[in-house]
């Protein structure tokens, strides 16, 4: 490593005892509203952050692009903080957000405007450069709809140090919009790397708002979650912190909901970042009283030479019909409708069908919904014509021809487009990192010095040496189980919480148990080979399974579950946003001692 200011050098005095209180008011488009103002009324913050971005969100920006050059951007961000602009000047607080989406300089017109009615002067900066869609050729990254490169920290950082009250970015990491606010704060260098991964940290558990605060979280029953108020992350100079939310606000903060957040949507040991590669196996929690949970001990690396690119095509048309099967014969009877709708489809056929038998219906059941069975069909073609009526219709004629009680749940309806979402990597110097600053000036960010990253890719591997750039699948430190007391049949959630997601095609579903001793018997039972005997649609996939045993957890990432991802799945949960909670329902043999 160089020598260099280290951050308790860096932020003296004041700066280094206060901690930067960031706060996170959206984790996605479409979030609450309400929270910007929640935020600001529940306490001190000094930052806001707003996460708008997915992969599905880039589409859909996309399509509104290609519907209108000047939009691309995400709306609601105006709307909130239109009511709360007075607010957040008034007190000095920074708003940095990902809003900008594939538009940042447009969110940042629209902003100027919406000051201008206001009456107020917020100083506006703009970091861009991640949009490639017009090198896409030069980049051999294909012709999708939109094409960006995840940035980092740096151009935000830049922003504030000059002053910006509001800094609106495109396709940055969702972290970066902790990391930027709080290198700024603290006077961190680019090879700062365990401070930058304590923050990578810190704005990875808050980036999704209340799942921080006990939204989607496995073990909601145990509390009064209520609604939950959006988290806040204490960052220090030194880059640990402390998660928490306003007191009286809806939730709870544990230690539980920061594992279940730190495991979402994430893959191995190595978290890998354009900025700082963070060892989500550093990573330890404790308790700091109420709703307070301490994060500390995160150690970081170099980044990648590399930055990923998430690419948005159209991959064609898809339709959706469903039958509903009541009574008796449910298999026959959706044999026969697979039958004939596939006779009717044969002059045409579509590129894509798939069949899928829901069996929620009961035997001598009370009620007609509780004794039917959902018998789904799915098309996808190139051609909407053989994805539309041409397919729905095809079905609503079968209503006199087929099996007894013959329904379909909705009317024939067109086909829609679907997106598909891959990912490409670009040498980082090939892609530009710019800050419009708010008096027009443009200053250019410049890549981490390669031989400074090479150098510290050569001293921080640490025990994850892989020619896998996410880490090593290894037990390393995992206890081993030595029980050996009667066991009993019972759902793995009693024992152990969940939390999944999407990466692309991939899932991932990270499991933690609350306790060492339940942490060795999870770790020995739930094997890769167990796993897809309780989750049967994972079999004949690529399997990895990470332990992070300083969080009691094991993550589980299953390659090509969700087929194209986005909008392109035809599971019946196309995101896996719910396969944590099926793996948690599967009865497994559990130590009594742990029940």
């Amino acid at each position: 490593m160089s020598e260099r200011t280290t951050p308790s050098q860096a932020a003296t005095g004041e700066r280094a005892s206060t901690p930067l209180r960031i706060a996170n008011v959206s984790g996605f488009y479409g979030d609450r509203a309400s929270a910007m103002r929640e935020m600001l009324e529940g306490g001190p913050v000094d930052v806001l952050t707003g996460d708008y971005l997915a992969e599905l969100t880039m589409l859909i920006l996309a399509r509104d692009r290609m519907k209108d050059p000047a939009t691309g951007y995400a709306k609601t961000f105006l709307r909130q903080l239109e009511q709360c602009l007075g607010t957040v000047l008034d007190r000095g607080v920074t708003v940095v957000t990902n809003a900008g989406g594939l538009n940042p300089a447009g969110l940042a017109q629209a902003l100027g405007a919406l000051a201008g009615r206001l009456g107020l002067s917020p100083r506006i900066a703009q970091v861009t450069g991640d949009d490639l869609l017009g090198r896409a050729d030069e980049l051999g990254l294909g012709a999708p709809l939109a094409a960006n490169a995840y940035l980092g920290a740096w151009g935000i950082a830049h922003a504030l140090r000059q002053g910006a009250d509001i800094v609106v970015t495109g396709r940055v990491t969702d972290a970066s919009l902790v990391v930027g606010p709080a290198a700024a704060h603290f006077g961190w260098a680019r090879d700062d790397f365990d401070a930058l991964a304590g923050a990578v940290a810190a704005g990875h558990v808050i980036e999704c708002g209340a799942q921080a605060t006990g939204g989607n979280y496995a073990f909601f029953a145990e509390h009064d979650i209520g609604l939950p108020g959006f988290p806040i992350a204490e960052v220090h100079a030194d880059g640990s912190s402390v998660i928490t939310k306003h007191p009286g606000s809806g939730g709870v903060v544990t230690i539980g909901t920061v594992t279940a957040q730190l495991l979402y949507e994430v893959d191995g040991p190595r978290y890998l970042g354009p900025d700082v590669t963070t060892r989500l196996d550093t990573v330890v929690l404790t308790d700091d009283g109420p709703d307070r949970v301490r994060i500390t001990g995160v150690r970081g690396e170099a980044p990648p030479p590399t930055l990923k690119v998430g690419l948005n095509s159209l991959g064609g048309f898809r339709n959706d019909v469903t039958f509903l099967i009541t009574g008796l014969d449910v298999e026959a009877k959706a044999a026969l409708a697979r039958t004939q709708l596939e006779a009717s489809l044969r002059r045409r056929p579509p590129a894509e069908l798939v069949w899928r038998l829901a069996r929620t219906d009961h035997p001598d059941a009370d009620g007609q919904e509780e004794a039917s069975a959902l018998l789904h069909a799915t098309v996808k073609d190139a051609d909407p014509a053989v994805a539309g009526r041409a397919f729905s219709g095809a079905a609503v004629e079968l209503a006199l021809s087929s099996y007894p009680g013959f329904t379909l749940l909705a009317p024939p309806g067109d086909a829609t487009p679907f997106g598909v979402f891959t990912s490409a990597a670009v040498p980082a110097g090939l892609v530009p990192h710019l800050v419009v600053l708010p008096d027009g000036t443009e200053y250019p960010i410049e890549p981490l010095n390669a031989d400074l990253a090479d150098a510290a890719r050569g001293t921080t591997g640490g025990s994850l040496g892989s020619n896998d750039p996410r880490g090593a699948a290894s037990d390393a430190g995992v206890p081993s189980w030595t029980g050996r007391g009667p066991t009993r049949r019972a759902p793995l959630g009693l024992v152990a919480g969940a939390r999944s997601g999407d990466k692309g095609g991939n899932a991932n579903i990270g499991v933690w148990a609350r306790g060492d001793a339940a942490y060795a018997w999870l770790a020995a039972t739930l094997t890769v080979d167990a796993l897809v005997k309780l989750l049967p649609e994972a079999a004949g996939l690529p399997v990895a399974r990470y332990a992070l045993p300083h969080l009691r957890a094991l993550n589980f990432v299953v390659d090509g579950l969700l087929g194209d991802g986005v909008s392109a799945g035809t599971r019946f949960d196309p995101q896996g946003k719910g396969l944590g909670e099926w793996l948690r329902s599967r009865y497994v043999d559990i130590p009594e001692e742990l029940l």
